[in-house]
């Protein structure tokens, strides 16, 4: 754990505790507006300190953290969740949600798409 003397930047800490897979993803979050404290958008070069939230919106999901620890290198899931406190609000069940590795990747779901040689026959059959 770093002491209370060393700064630690917002990009490398996000990094640091798993939010995003590389630091360069993280640095552009905060680039882009998808970091705030307090309700304005931070610079990757941001300090961060101890009782700080955060709003980051990842991919897949929009996160409220709070700072429990400063942490500067990469860990472990187990070990990287006890360094902020989740106060992410619970999702409202009647929202539409999508499976986020699916929606990227391109690929058509299970029977949906072109038609099969036996469904293209009855069309066939159905149009003459």
């Amino acid at each position: 754990m770093n002491t209370a003397k060393e700064k630690l930047r917002i990009d490398k800490y996000l990094w640091s505790i798993r939010l995003f897979k590389t630091r360069s993803q993280a640095g552009d979050a905060c680039d882009s507006g998808k970091v705030k404290y307090m309700g304005n958008t931070v610079k990757a070069s941001k300090a961060v300190n101890i009782g700080e939230e955060y709003e980051v919106r990842t991919e897949g999901k929009k996160w409220v953290i709070k700072v429990a620890g400063l942490l500067d290198h990469r860990v472990q899931y187990s070990e990287a969740i006890n360094y902020y406190i989740d106060l992410t609000p619970a999702e409202d069940p009647d929202k539409i949600s999508f499976d986020v590795p699916s929606f990227h990747t391109g690929k058509r779901l299970s029977k949906t798409g072109r038609p099969s040689k036996q469904q293209r026959r009855n069309m066939e059959g159905f149009l003459e």
